[in-house]
């Protein structure tokens, strides 16, 4: 074989070899017997040829070539390569979707098909909305509402506002000087009550310290009165005040007995009136005996053979009834 056929034929499979190549790094494979499909999008949005196409999470096929129609508002119209394997209808709908890195792809949804797809045809399409969309939907009104705000605090910091500030502020700072020159110059006087609580904490220090001996000594007479015998001395007392208690009823029942000389010096009138009566003839004797007492006493310095005269007293006894009546009277006569 020539020299020249042989450097053709190397020639030939080179570019052979560098089309599949490059196809293949596209993403298309050009020996392969996947079926062609289309789907038209309003935009594709960094979707890429080779870019894949999933079913249910599994790759079955991939973008084969994108093209913008001008004719029909600038779509663009997508070819998509799927293995002959999966069974697409007109029930099937293809949508873009994304990862968070940014990758874009086709994700196929199949259904319940009336006509089955060989190749070729148009698969519905469905523009789901995507995160960008949906953060821009959500913000959008969050950003007018914060320019409404911002345009209101800018209409509220006119130039009054401006100047009623500035001179708050200046007041402040006139204020925090003043608070300082007062600090400055009461400086010894605090420096003096610092010391002060420095004394009155050691003393509360050496304070917490008796309070202590304090706790602890009520600690030992509370277990003192604990270990006393207390049981029995309550059950003495108990006794004590029974014999106390039993003693009051006894006098109490004596005396409101008419038949005991309690009960009758505190309920009979008729003894009472007579004591009263005695009480009232003794005081008249005694003012008489005082006023008389010749008529009660007889007495003589002289008298036959040195013996003494004998005297001879009459006392004179009378009761009287509650009205004042005489009851009965009694004499009796004493000789000395």
């Amino acid at each position: 074989m020539p020299k020249e056929v042989k450097v053709g034929l190397l020639a030939l499979v080179a570019i052979a070899a560098l089309v599949l190549g490059f196809n293949y790094l596209r993403g298309t494979n050009l020996l392969s017997s996947d079926l062609t499909y289309y789907t038209t999008y309003p935009k594709v949005e960094g979707l890429n040829v080779g870019a894949m196409v999933v079913l249910n999470g599994i790759k079955v096929g991939q973008v084969k070539n994108m093209e913008l129609q001008p004719d029909k508002g600038n779509s663009v119209r997508v070819a998509i390569d799927v293995s002959k394997d999966v069974a697409l209808g007109d029930s099937t709908t293809a949508s873009l979707g994304g990862t968070l890195l940014g990758s874009k792809g086709i994700t196929l949804t199949l259904g319940r098909d009336s006509h089955k797809y060989v190749g070729g045809e148009e698969i519905r399409t469905v523009t789901p909305t995507s995160i960008t969309d949906a953060f821009q939907a959500k913000a959008l009104p969050v950003l007018d509402t914060v320019g409404a705000t911002l345009s209101n605090i800018n209409g509220f910091l006119n130039k009054d506002a401006q100047t009623n500030i500035q001179g708050t502020l200046r007041s402040a700072r006139a204020s925090t000087e003043a608070m300082q020159l007062l600090i400055e110059s009461n400086q010894r006087n605090i420096n003096q009550i610092t010391r002060n609580l420095a004394q009155m904490s050691a003393a509360l220090n050496k304070t917490t310290k008796k309070l202590d001996n304090i706790v602890v000594n009520f600690s030992q007479l509370s277990d003192s009165i604990k270990a006393a015998p207390v049981g029995p001395a309550l059950r003495r007392l108990n006794a004590t005040m029974a014999e106390a208690q039993t003693t009051v009823a006894s006098l109490n029942r004596s005396l409101n007995d008419k038949k005991g000389s309690m009960g009758k010096l505190l309920n009979d009138t008729l003894l009472y009136n007579n004591l009263n009566a005695t009480a009232a003839s003794s005081n008249e004797l005694l003012v008489d005996l005082k006023a008389n007492p010749k008529r009660y006493v007889h007495f003589s310095v002289f008298g036959g053979g040195g013996k003494a005269k004998k005297t001879k007293t009459e006392v004179e006894t009378t009761t009287l009834k509650p009205d004042g009546s005489k009851v009965d009277s009694e004499v009796k006569n004493t000789v000395k």
